[in-house]
This record gives C-alpha cells, structure tokens and sequence, in this order.
C-alpha cells in the first residue's frame, strides 16, 4: 500500500503563470498548504490583492479573491473584518504596494491591532511594472528608474517594514522570512502557522515580509538570483521575527 507523502492542497484549480525561478509559486504553495493544515476554510475566506505579481496567481487558485488598489489592501480587509470579525484575510501584497502607497494603510492597521494578516512579497522592484525602483531597493542596485544605481543622495534609503511594524504597539507579529533553500522554507511555514493561527483566535495584527526574487528585472539566471539574496537582500533585510516570537 503506498503511503501519500505529500498531496496537492485542493486550493489549487491550475498551474500558475509566474515566471520561471520566481519565488511568489512557491509563497503561494506555502500559504496555501498553511491554511489546509489549519483547516481555515477557503468559503469563509478572502484573499486581497493588489496590483501587481502576486495577482498572477488569481488564475490557479479555488478561493474568494479582490484586486484592491495599490496599497489598499490593509484598508480594505480592514472593513471586511470589521464587517464579519470570523471572515478570514489575507492581505497578499508586493513591496511596492505596502511599503511605498500602502505604507500608512499597513502601519495604521497594525496601530488599531486589527485582526489581520499581511505578507509581503519584497523582490526590490515594481517588477510587474517594468523593472522600476521601489522603497525597497537595495543601496546601489540599478533599476529602469535608477540606471546608475540607487544613491542615497537622490532616492534616499530602503525602507525595513518588517522592523517598522515591529515598533507599532498594536503589531503582534512580524517577521522577515526568506523561501530559498529547505530550511529556510520550513522556517517560513512556521511564521505563517503563527500569523494564521493569530488571527483565526482574534488575537490580532500580523506581518510576514518574504525576501524573493525577480530574474526577469534582475536580468539573472533563476540561480544567480538566489546567490543574489543570500549575498546583497540579507544584508539590508536580515531575516528572522522581530516581534511575537
């Protein structure tokens, strides 16, 4: 009799359209492996996207979805729950959304505690857009918008959410996590255990921000993007939690 290891999450309708190396499919398997494990049943679910990469990933996946404005995800799953306090919500965000437009919908959700999960997918880039320079691009990292290397002079520093958020009274997690090698996603599963588990027991506001990649705009091989992560994103974004161990 064979034994079934592992079993595709039935959350899942088709293959998504990403494209190769990048690390939002794999983000994506884990939230939604997440949520069977916790048995979070997707009809009393709403995933909230906005704008973006992330919302590729509308097409292959069997659960309630908005495309919000960019940024507005925070805001919106804010009057959902307030509207229905057991409804489940995944705010399912790009750096550049939650840490440029969205920066003050996040940090006030967070300052009311609302019981709410964001993740966000940090590749540096408004990648879906074209390649442009977004808060969370690296200290000389070249762009279509900053050719000749992000200057502190003219664009100013990157912008850490995950500690930002760490500092507002009413967060009650957030973290940093990265999806690279086993380890580190097996670390990743855990901090999305915690933020779901928070929320399904009305405990409060959640963040999870994933270092991944962009091979396309990076203009690397799916492998050297990897190297890349470990050896320059790790450097400004440590991963780890920084509040709500």
């Amino acid at each position: 009799m064979e034994q079934v290891v592992y079993e595709r999450s039935k959350l899942y309708k088709g293959s998504h359209p990403l494209c190769s190396g990048c690390m939002h499919g794999l983000i994506g398997k884990l939230i939604l492996d997440t949520m069977d494990e916790l048995k979070i049943a997707p009809e009393n679910t709403t995933l909230l996207f906005p704008p973006g990469c992330g919302p590729q990933q509308d097409f292959c996946i069997n659960i309630n979805t908005v495309m919000v404005g960019l940024g507005r995800s925070a805001a919106v799953g804010t009057g959902i729950k307030r509207a229905d306090p057991d409804h489940f919500v995944l705010c399912w965000d790009g750096d550049g959304a939650d840490a440029a437009i969205g920066i003050g919908d996040v940090i006030h959700a967070a300052a009311r505690n609302e019981n709410l999960t964001v993740v966000m997918v940090n590749n540096s880039l408004f990648a879906n857009t074209g390649g442009q320079m977004a808060p969370t691009t690296l200290m000389g990292q070249k762009s279509t918008t900053s050719p000749r290397g992000r200057s502190a002079d003219r664009e100013g520093y990157p912008i850490n959410l995950a500690e930002i958020l760490a500092q507002v009274e009413g967060t009650q997690y957030s973290a940093r996590m990265a999806v690279y090698d086993p380890k580190h996603v097996m670390q990743a599963k855990k901090a999305l255990e915690k933020a779901f588990r928070l929320q399904t027991e009305h405990k409060g506001f959640a963040f999870i921000e994933f270092l991944s990649n962009c091979p396309t705009n990076w203009h690397m091989t799916p492998l050297q993007s990897i190297e890349h992560i470990k050896e320059m994103s790790e450097r400004q974004y440590p991963i780890g939690v920084f509040k709500g161990e």
